[in-house]
């Protein structure tokens, strides 16, 4: 594990642990690191490991979207669906790993950090831990299958007001949707309380975690390839579109909202 990486990654005894390491620029998601992401679990997914934790570095951010100001020089139609696929395989590799992969969000995860957090199995939160889904308020569709994700977890009907209003839900919220599974007191020390979750992971044998992953996967996977074109189509026509870098340009203006 090298310290200045933007991703940590830590093996030790069963579990896989990532850290998004990026706490200056709110763990932003590069698609360099969305790569690197993708990489270490495609290296590992035939290792014993019995589960994955991915999180992020320092109190304030799981991941507060994606780099806006790299992602400014995507303008194309062809380029806007290549940044979308590849951020796609990226979260893919977390969707399908074959054993489960927990998101411990740590603080904020909004936009892409949103979709990250989405596309892990279970996810557990910090009191202060907001998840939100808020493309919509730069006027585009979710692009690397977290919409599809929300759909899943939630069904239509409560994923189609969550993803419209673009809202950002907290900790209580998001547990009453079960997209938390146990958020942390706020007294409690997140990393104790990450790593007493996790021991429950490591107690049934590595084939049992296995076996359920690849059922609760392929259910995913249908999902997903069901319904993954006609999102990239309807994210790529708006990211290209007038309005969604109106609203872009106001957002890399405006202070980030703590």
């Amino acid at each position: 594990m090298v310290a200045d990486s933007e991703l940590l990654v830590d093996h030790s005894g069963d579990v896989l642990r990532l850290t998004l390491n990026r706490p200056e620029k709110r763990n932003a998601l590069s698609l360099a690191v969305l790569d690197e992401i993708g990489a270490a679990l495609t290296e590992f997914q035939d290792k014993p490991v019995k589960c994955a934790v991915i999180t992020g570095a320092g109190e304030r951010c799981f991941a507060a979207g994606g780099d806006l100001k790299e992602l400014d020089a995507v303008r194309t139609p062809e380029q806007t669906l290549a940044m979308a696929e590849r951020g796609h395989q990226a979260l893919d590799a977390i969707r399908y790993f074959p054993v489960p992969v927990i998101g411990a969000l740590n603080g904020l995860a909004l936009g892409g950090g949103a979709e990250l957090a989405m596309a892990c199995d279970i996810r557990i939160a910090a009191a202060h831990a907001e998840l939100g889904l808020i493309q919509a308020r730069l006027n585009v569709t979710t692009a690397w299958g977290g919409g599809i994700d929300l759909i899943n977890a939630i069904g239509n009907s409560a994923a189609l007001a969550v993803l419209c209003t673009g809202r950002r839900l907290s900790a209580a919220e998001a547990l009453g949707y079960r997209l938390y599974e146990r958020v942390c007191a706020e007294q409690e020390d997140f990393q104790v309380f990450s790593e007493q979750f996790l021991h429950e992971f490591t107690r049934p044998g590595l084939l049992v975690l296995r076996g359920y992953k690849a059922t609760a996967a392929q259910r995913r996977r249908q999902l997903q390839e069901e319904l993954t074109d006609t999102a990239r189509q309807a994210f790529a026509a708006g990211w290209v579109h007038a309005d969604h870098w109106q609203a872009a340009e106001q957002a890399l203006q405006k202070k980030p909202r703590p």
